[in-house]
């Protein structure tokens, strides 16, 4: 399969749509039914759980069940605190980054709807540069433009509101995708397709094919932890983003040597079931698919972990997409990777069989 025919225009228009939504973490279900919209035609039925988990289902009746996985939940903040002059301190859902904060436009979200605000920052001139205070959880705040608290309560603003940035897709040199929230709604719009091309192509699955949008990641895992023991797994197959670590100030003795452009890349952790993830490289090998590996100490850090130590052991392996300034609002993958991510998951599960345990003893 070519990349264009994998990435259509319908395709991409999707992918925009549903990156630009926001969100965030314990939130996500507005961009969870534009998902299911897209899906729907390519699956037999869908599960949602309580906390929004989205799964459309492949054969549904099979006793054996297959998952492909990613993540829809983006990092963001909440109102914390809002001072009698009408500025608001934040604290963090998810991994947000409190360096990128400064002159950064916001969207606070309310039941009266989006208020708009920025976070401030001292100009230079009134600063002492001998000594710079740099940005930090307890000094980044946002203005709404309020003259008081009471202003920003009418407003709708009040503690708890969740804060995401605005910025918007993009294609940078014809080949390059940028846009907050790649991390990892790139996953759930690379499943899908998945699940498009399989319909498209007209293959039969010899098993349950859960293709599954997980919440609630970016603070732990947890919409894994849930969903997987809904669905009781026998194999699992998950896809997130992962350091480019190419760009200038990344340790490559500790973080590897990761690029985006240069394939998907192949985890190695004690999570990764090692029969599962030969298969992988086997199938890249075999349809020329490039690759990269990476090493994991201890814990992937995704929902890889979550479902590969549930209901007894779930046959789990990752691939990643590389990618650039990772909890940004300017994360930056290569189209090619973005392609051949869904080609390595479509040609893997074509390998797969009815049944199989994937143990070390047989």
């Amino acid at each position: 399969m070519k990349t264009n025919a994998i990435l259509t225009k319908d395709a991409l228009d999707f992918f925009e749509k549903y990156l630009n939504n926001p969100s965030p973490t314990g939130h996500e279900w507005e961009g969870q039914k534009i998902w299911m919209s897209y899906l729907k035609p390519y699956v037999d039925t869908f599960l949602t759980d309580t906390y929004g988990t989205a799964v459309g289902v492949i054969n549904p009746d099979a006793a054996y069940k297959v998952v492909i996985e990613g993540h829809s939940d983006e990092i963001s903040w909440f109102v914390n605190y809002i001072t009698d002059e009408g500025l608001i301190y934040v604290i963090r859902n998810g991994g947000s980054d409190h360096q990128i904060a400064p002159s950064k436009w916001v969207q606070i979200h309310t039941d009266k709807g989006v208020v708009e605000g920025v976070f401030g920052w001292p100009a230079i001139h009134t600063r002492n540069r001998a000594k710079e205070e740099p940005p930090k959880l307890d000094n980044i705040f946002i203005d709404i433009g309020a003259k008081d608290k009471k202003e920003v309560e009418k407003m709708g603003v009040h503690v708890g509101c969740v804060i995401t940035y605005p910025d918007t897709f993009k294609v940078l040199n014809k080949d390059k995708f940028v846009c907050r929230a790649i991390d990892n709604r790139a996953g759930g719009f690379m499943i899908a397709q998945v699940a498009r091309l399989l319909a498209e192509n007209k293959v039969k699955l010899p098993f349950g094919l859960y293709i599954t949008n997980s919440v609630q990641e970016e603070i732990g895992l947890r919409g894994a932890e849930m969903i997987t023991a809904r669905i009781r797994p026998n194999a699992a197959i998950i896809t997130d983003v992962c350091h480019d670590t190419t760009t200038p100030m990344i340790e490559k003795k500790k973080e590897g040597h990761v690029e985006i452009g240069a394939g998907p890349v192949i985890s190695y952790a004690p999570a990764v079931q090692h029969k599962l993830r030969d298969r992988i490289i086997e199938t890249a090998t075999k349809n020329k698919i490039p690759f990269q590996r990476l090493a994991a100490s201890r814990a992937t850090g995704t929902d890889t972990d979550a479902f590969a130590y549930s209901n007894g052991g779930v046959a789990s392996a990752l691939i990643s997409l590389p990618l650039r300034y990772m909890h940004t609002t300017v994360e930056m993958v290569h189209k090619e990777d973005v392609a051949n991510v869904i080609r390595l998951i479509y040609e893997t599960l074509l390998n797969l069989k009815d049944g199989e345990t994937f143990s070390y003893f047989e």
